[in-house]
């Protein structure tokens, strides 16, 4: 099997919702089960991405949205064994429960720094003990679990500057983007077939988007694009296909998209606009498949050097320069095509805020997939930003490095200004 199959297939899973809510019921989940009795208080510690992304974003399979219910829900309700999907059994019960606790202020929440780096610290305690789970990284690696005192498990902690040289030295940034381009093009179709359950999970989720009740967006788009789920407007349809998605998702409606990079939306964008531009144009399987895994590497690429969570709303950097270079693909494009539709992305939209999970993520949905479209298109008529402007490079890895560190180091300080005025709000 490639290397890059390999990495597409460790990075690519299944979430309920944001992920942020889902990681933080996890990680409560997996402190819970090591105690017994009553709640009678949880605490938790989480960095600036977290606590913004998560802040009032939907809850998977309850009506409420932030922090505290999915903490509540993780203690209460939560199967760990289920990863990001951890919240899907919930109850009616379940959720009367955590009401209770809501109410009760028995969920303290805390900010321990402005970074990019995922940290979450769940304290449980009961009146027959207190049990501590720490993930940090990505959204699923838990590395330490405590129960009274008593280490029962833990991994050998990196340093911060091991961690620095592990970001910047990422397996995907040993390949160019002409090199991801020939993967594509070129590896055995099936070593791809398992990006078919990305488009079919994420399409679904699409589905359930348009036919809640509690969407308002999707019906919108729906009728826009001529009430139909794949009209003859390519454009419209990927607007319709990725906002009635995004929109499920950030309300928590109960089907799972699959992530890339430990985020739904930036699967969402990754994979919807090519599947849109498939259905309409008449694309065969096997262009799809190849162009979404080039979409996909592209967007990894730049999130090793964006990090996980920041002040930039990657799912529609990131993920929009993916889908564009995935669409130069679809387009009977060439590696210096999808140099071109890089650097029309990185011209355009890098710097986009990330303002949390929420409704607004449609909206930066929208814009990314109608400029992934332009950009594409541009790209192969030929046009592009010459590197000598802006924050482009001489080359696409260049480029693809200077969007990253648009959002770290370089957005730092508006991590703290965003998470000031949310938390403002949630004050008055």
């Amino acid at each position: 099997m490639e290397k890059l199959t390999s990495l597409m297939k460790e990075d690519m899973k299944p979430a309920l919702g944001v992920t942020e809510p889902g990681a933080i019921a996890l990680a409560v989940a997996e402190a819970a089960r090591h105690v017994h009795g009553e709640i009678q208080e949880i605490c938790l510690r989480l960095n600036s991405g977290m606590l913004k992304n998560a802040l009032t974003c939907g809850v998977p399979n309850c009506s409420h949205f932030g922090i505290a219910y999915a903490a509540a829900l993780g203690a209460l309700a939560a199967d760990p064994e289920q990863g990001l999907e951890c919240l899907d059994h919930v109850s009616a019960e379940d959720n009367r429960r955590a009401e209770e606790l809501v109410r009760a202020e028995k969920i303290k929440i805390s900010l321990t720094e402005i970074s990019s780096r995922i940290f979450i610290e769940a304290r449980v305690r009961t009146a027959s003990g207190t049990a501590r789970a720490l993930i940090r990284d990505s959204h699923t690696n838990l590395e330490q679990i405590e129960a009274d005192g008593r280490m029962i498990f833990s991994k050998e902690e990196k340093t911060a500057g091991e961690k620095q040289e592990t970001e910047t030295d990422a397996d995907i940034h040993s390949y160019s983007l002409s090199e991801l381009w020939n993967y594509a093009n070129s590896v055995p179709l099936e070593e791809l077939a398992f990006l078919r359950r990305a488009h079919e999970m994420n399409m679904a989720l699409c589905e359930e988007g348009i036919r809640n009740e509690r969407t308002s967006f999707a019906r919108f788009l729906l009728e826009k694009n001529d009430g139909k789920v794949i009209s003859g407007d390519e454009k419209r349809t990927s607007a319709l296909l990725c906002g009635a998605a995004i929109e499920a998702r950030v309300l928590g409606l109960p089907l799972p998209a699959m992530s890339v990079t430990g985020s739904g939306a930036h699967g969402i964008l990754a994979t919807l606009p090519l599947y849109a531009a498939y259905k309409v144009n008449g694309y065969t399987e096997e262009q799809l498949l190849r162009a979404t895994a080039l979409s996909d590497l592209v967007c990894m690429y730049i999130k090793e050097y964006s990090g996980k969570l920041s002040a930039f709303c990657g799912c529609a950097i990131a993920a929009g320069c993916g889908a564009a270079c995935g669409l130069t693909f679809l387009r009977g494009g060439d590696a210096a095509a999808a140099e071109r539709a890089v650097r029309n992305i990185a011209s355009s939209i890098t710097g986009m805020i990330c303002d949390g999970g929420n409704q607004g993520c449609v909206m930066k949905g929208l814009t990314a997939a109608d400029m992934a479209f332009e950009a594409a298109q541009l790209a192969a008529a030929g046009i592009a930003v010459d590197p000598m402007h802006g924050i482009n490079g001489e080359t696409a890895e260049e480029t693809m490095r200077n969007m990253g560190r648009i959002a770290s180091p370089g957005m730092v300080q508006t991590e703290k200004t965003i998470l000031d005025i949310m938390q403002e709000k949630l004050s008055v």
